[in-house]
């Protein structure tokens, strides 16, 4: 069970857009709650009811979303890591929705120890505050390029997060254009996920506003999947890796896989 001060905690890490301290664990009748679609009424605007799906992955490419802020934090293991993601979440859904907000959703990586922090906000005025970003340790990214999939495909089932670092626009846009154009715009094997079931799905680039990050939500069905691929395709020498490698101004910060979202989606 969480105490008060830890339920406090949780509620002004929201506003943050993310958790400042590990967290107490969910109880279970809080974890039970959860449904598969909930009806909150956002703060402000006098909207009326906002539909919501609860624990589900964000729409990446939907249309009119403007600021993206992602962030990554090391629990420094697996029980303060599920209760870092757990109690942001539970946070978010006890809290009004704030203006502008299209998504909140908190992964936790397969390392045992990563959280992934994932906002999408509106296009327009409304939107998180510097405050709220810093306090929250986020990046301001804005959505760029995708490689997109081909055929029907299944339900991602794992988010690999791939970050660069850049030395500016020019280089970070360098960057995505040319995977894009190496791979003409396609996920590689999204045909074959498209018949088997299994593989990768899609990948979505973004930039950050300050131009010194470029992060790739990339999505598979699943964290062997992309291990295959790692394996047969991402080695040096590869005609990836030596894409990048060629590029001035951008280093590899590697990646990192994450499952299990947790946290609020507008339908």
């Amino acid at each position: 069970m969480t105490s008060e001060t830890e339920n406090t905690q949780a509620a002004h890490t929201v506003r943050a857009t993310a958790p400042e301290q590990p967290l107490g664990s969910a109880s279970a009748t809080a974890a039970a709650a959860v449904t598969a679609g909930v009806t909150a009424t956002a703060s402000g605007g006098g909207q009326g009811p906002v539909r919501l799906l609860a624990d589900t992955l964000p729409d990446i490419r939907r249309t009119g979303v403007g600021t993206v802020l992602i962030s990554e934090w090391d629990a420094d293991g697996p029980a303060r890591q599920q209760a870092m993601a757990e109690g942001a979440a539970r946070a978010l859904r006890a809290a009004p929705l704030p203006d502008g907000l299209v998504s909140q959703v908190y992964l936790t990586g397969t390392d045992g120890r990563t959280v992934l922090g994932f906002g999408q906000w509106e296009d327009g005025p409304a939107g998180p505050s510097p405050a709220a970003v810093e306090a929250g340790g986020a990046r301001r990214y804005r959505y760029y390029r995708s490689l997109l999939p081909q055929g029907e495909q299944p339900e991602p089932g794992c988010v690999v997060a791939v970050s660069f670092e850049t030395t500016g626009h020019e280089a970070a846009r360098q960057l995505v254009d040319g995977l894009l154009d190496m791979m003409g715009g396609v996920q590689p094997g999204s045909d074959e996920t498209a018949r088997t079931g299994s593989g990768g799905i899609s990948s979505n680039f973004h930039i950050s506003e300050d131009g010194t990050r470029v992060f790739n939500y990339s999505e598979w069905t699943d964290e062997a999947a992309h291990q295959r691929m790692v394996e047969s395709s991402l080695q040096q020498g590869g005609a990836v890796l030596s894409l990048v490698a060629s590029i001035p101004g951008v280093t590899s910060l590697g990646f990192k896989r994450y499952v299990t979202p947790r946290g609020l989606v507008r339908r």
